[in-house]
C-alpha cells in the first residue's frame, strides 16, 4: 500500500514527486526500438487491440481528437486520417523521446496537416474545457503517477457528448490464463528486452506496472467517479488487455 507521500513503481514504493522521472527513464530506453518490442510482446496482437479501440471511438471526419502518452502514434496516425484536413489530432507524451519518435514517423507518413505534437503530462493538460470529441489514452494510464486527476483532466477537457477511450494490460479473467500469462511477463519480457534494447529492467517494471493497474471493476468506478457516465469495458484477449469506454453527457 502507498500513501499520500510514496506511490509504486513498479513493486518499489518511490517518493511520488519522483515516480515520474523513473518512468521517464524507462521509456528514454526503450524509445527508438518500442515498437518492435510491442510486436515481439504481443505476437502483433496489440496491432488489433488497437483497431478495436478506433472502432469504439467512433470518431468522424472533422473531429478534434486528443491522443494521451500516444507513444509512437498508432493511435493517433490512424485517427488522422479518419478526421481528415477539417479534424484535428493532438499526439501527446509526458516523456520527449518517445514523442519524438512518434511524430518523425508520422510525419515520414506524410500526416502532417492535421496533426499537434505537444509534450502533456495527462495529470495537468493544458486545453480548454470542452474542447475535443475523443479522448484516449492507450497503455499510457498505468504509468500516471495520479491516475484519478488524469481522468477527471480527460472529462474536464471533452465536449458534451465525447467519449474518453482507456486501452490497458489488465487482469485476465482465467486463473490458469493469469498463471500463464504472469509466467511470460516475468520471464520471457526482460529476456526480449535484454535482447532488443539491452535493457532488461524497463521490461522487468513494465511487467510489474501491469500487476499493480487497478483491475477491470476498479478503473470503471474511477471513471464514474472521474464524471464519465455510461462507463463500460471491453475484454480483450481473456482479459490481459481491456478497453474502458466512458461518455460525457
Amino acid at each position: 500500500m502507498s500513501d499520500d507521500k510514496t506511490t509504486h513503481f513498479g513493486y518499489k514504493q518511490v517518493p511520488v514527486e519522483e515516480k515520474s522521472s523513473h518512468v521517464r527513464a524507462v521509456f528514454d530506453s526503450v524509445a527508438s526500438r518500442y515498437d518492435l518490442m510491442n510486436d515481439l510482446m504481443s505476437l502483433g496482437i496489440h496491432r488489433l487491440w488497437k483497431r478495436y479501440t478506433i472502432e469504439l471511438a467512433g470518431v468522424r471526419r472533422g473531429q478534434r481528437v486528443l491522443d494521451l502518452a500516444g507513444g509512437t502514434g498508432d493511435l493517433a496516425s490512424r485517427f488522422a486520417r479518419i478526421t481528415g484536413p477539417e479534424g484535428q489530432v493532438v499526439l501527446t507524451d509526458i516523456n520527449a523521446a518517445m514523442l519524438t519518435t512518434g511524430r518523425d514517423r508520422l510525419l515520414d507518413q506524410g500526416l502532417a496537416g492535421n496533426l499537434l505534437f505537444c509534450q502533456v503530462n495527462a495529470e495537468t493538460q493544458p486545453f480548454p474545457d470542452n474542447h475535443f470529441d475523443c479522448v484516449t489514452i492507450g497503455f499510457g494510464l498505468r504509468n500516471v503517477t495520479h491516475k484519478q486527476k488524469a481522468l477527471a483532466e480527460m472529462c474536464r477537457v471533452l465536449k458534451p457528448g465525447g467519449r474518453a477511450l482507456v486501452l490497458e494490460f489488465s487482469h485476465p479473467t482465467s486463473p490458469a490464463l493469469s498463471k500463464v500469462y504472469d509466467l511470460y511477463s516475468f520471464t520471457m519480457l526482460p529476456i526480449l528486452g535484454r535482447l532488443i534494447t539491452n535493457d532488461a529492467d524497463s521490461y522487468r517494471y513494465l511487467a510489474e506496472s501491469i500487476r499493480m493497474h487497478p483491475d477491470q471493476e476498479t478503473l470503471r468506478g474511477m471513471m464514474l467517479e472521474a464524471g464519465f457516465e455510461r462507463c463500460e469495458y471491453f475484454n480483450l484477449t481473456g482479459g490481459v488487455v481491456a478497453i474502458h469506454r466512458g461518455f460525457k453527457l
